[in-house]
């Protein structure tokens, strides 16, 4: 039997009721048996100063990074905002990222899903997600990529998943799950 892997999930967009965040909710639902998707909030971050990030960094910093250290893995779902990654996901990379050589995202597995309501679905924040990634140290899964175009439509008022998106989000967990096993760290 697997094991059962701890999947950090950061979610670009704020709203409770946000496109990306139905779509993390919706991956979780489709996970395999050895996921355990969990939403890491980003909400309530101050922006990432040094000068607040000393002995006592901020008791948000410490949760942060606790969450994202414990996990095995990240999964990054986001909207894009004006081409470029949203303002509190980018925060929560760089307070993930400090103190200088400790990294929380050090080696963890991760992949990007981005989606919006306009066509390009999030094309420019998936690959700025992943520029940071490179930098950091975190394996992201190349394929199959994940931009979900028009995702305005893939819920329906109740928030269920349209039946039609549902192959895809499953082939891209299942992917991931394969992903996860193959670049866990030891």
């Amino acid at each position: 039997m697997s094991n059962v892997y701890e999947i950090a999930v950061l979610v670009g967009s704020l709203r409770k009721a946000s496109i990306n965040r139905k779509v993390a909710l919706a991956l979780a639902e489709l996970a395999p048996a050895n996921l355990k998707l969990t939403i890491v909030e980003i909400g309530d971050l101050p922006l990432y100063n040094e000068d607040i990030d000393g002995d006592s960094p901020p008791a948000a910093y410490s949760t942060f990074r606790q969450q994202v250290r414990s996990s095995d893995a990240v999964l990054f779902v986001t909207p894009e905002y004006n081409r470029s990654v949203p303002a509190p996901l980018k925060n929560a990379i760089d307070v993930g990222s400090r103190p200088y050589g400790q990294s929380v995202w050090d080696g963890k597995p991760g992949a990007v899903i981005s989606a919006s309501p306009g066509a390009v679905g999030g094309f420019g924040a998936n690959h700025n997600v992943r520029q940071s990634m490179v930098f950091l140290n975190v394996p992201c899964m190349q394929q199959p990529e994940a931009y979900l175009g028009g995702a305005g439509s893939a819920f329906d008022e109740a928030g269920k998943l349209s039946e039609s998106l549902k192959p895809f989000l499953q082939k891209f967990i299942n992917a991931y799950a394969q992903w996860v096993e193959q670049h866990k760290k030891p």
